[in-house]
């Protein structure tokens, strides 16, 4: 570990930290629009995983506290994804606070301007059994992850993963929702009862990207951290 300046992590985005922390841890559109009113969203899923290599995309996120629990509501963010698989994306937030999470495709890193740090850890940690290898990844799905179809919700198409191994994962499971093959809702339960919650729009699926959008330059003069 690089040390130098305060190694608090008290700012750091709480979806993806989250994600990280505990072997971490966002899309987009399948091919045949058509097929969505009939397809699952087991199907819609497996189609999205198997047609789209890269997208492009707007979120917003905000993490509530458990039942009962007299924590506050954390404010809502919202920004900016993108991805490649396997395992290439960034994960930007723009409000209220900014933050950055980029993945080289062998490095994670999370950058956190306000303290001035960076956090680093190897993709093949960070991603694992979370909800990132769900939408970023490439491999199977029941590898990981146990689903199981639930019934539709708010227009959407629902299905619920959760990991093998729980221990790893630190998270109890996604709730992915499906339009039209498009994931745009996620509802993830961590281990502490919080639920956060992830709306996706303006996806654009397959489109031209420059590799250097997935590339991470380091900041003069940041602490850096390596887990």
């Amino acid at each position: 570990m690089e040390t130098g300046k305060s190694l608090s992590l008290r700012g750091v985005l709480p979806m993806w930290s989250r994600w990280s922390r505990y072997s971490l841890a966002a899309l987009c559109l399948a091919a045949c629009p058509a097929l969505a009113w009939s397809a699952s969203a087991r199907d819609q899923l497996r189609q999205f995983v198997a047609t789209v290599s890269v997208a492009t995309g707007a979120f917003t996120q905000q993490t509530l506290g458990a039942p009962g629990s007299p924590g506050k509501v954390k404010p809502p963010e919202s920004g900016l994804f993108a991805f490649r698989r396997p395992g290439r994306f960034r994960w930007e937030v723009k409000q209220p606070f900014e933050q950055l999470i980029v993945s080289n495709g062998a490095t994670v890193f999370q950058y956190d301007p306000d303290l001035d740090q960076v956090i680093e850890r190897d993709v093949s940690k960070s991603i694992g059994a979370s909800p990132a290898a769900i939408l970023f990844g490439s491999g199977s799905l029941d590898t990981a992850f146990i689903t199981t179809p639930l019934p539709d919700k708010d227009g959407l198409q629902w299905l619920r993963a959760a990991p093998r191994s729980k221990a790893d994962a630190g998270f109890v499971h996604v709730d992915l929702g499906f339009r039209d093959n498009r994931p745009v809702r996620l509802e993830l339960l961590d281990s502490f009862g919080q639920v956060t919650r992830i709306e996706l729009s303006n996806i654009q699926t397959n489109p031209q990207m420059s590799a250097d959008a997935f590339t991470f330059t380091l900041p003069k003069g940041v602490t850096v951290v390596h887990m």
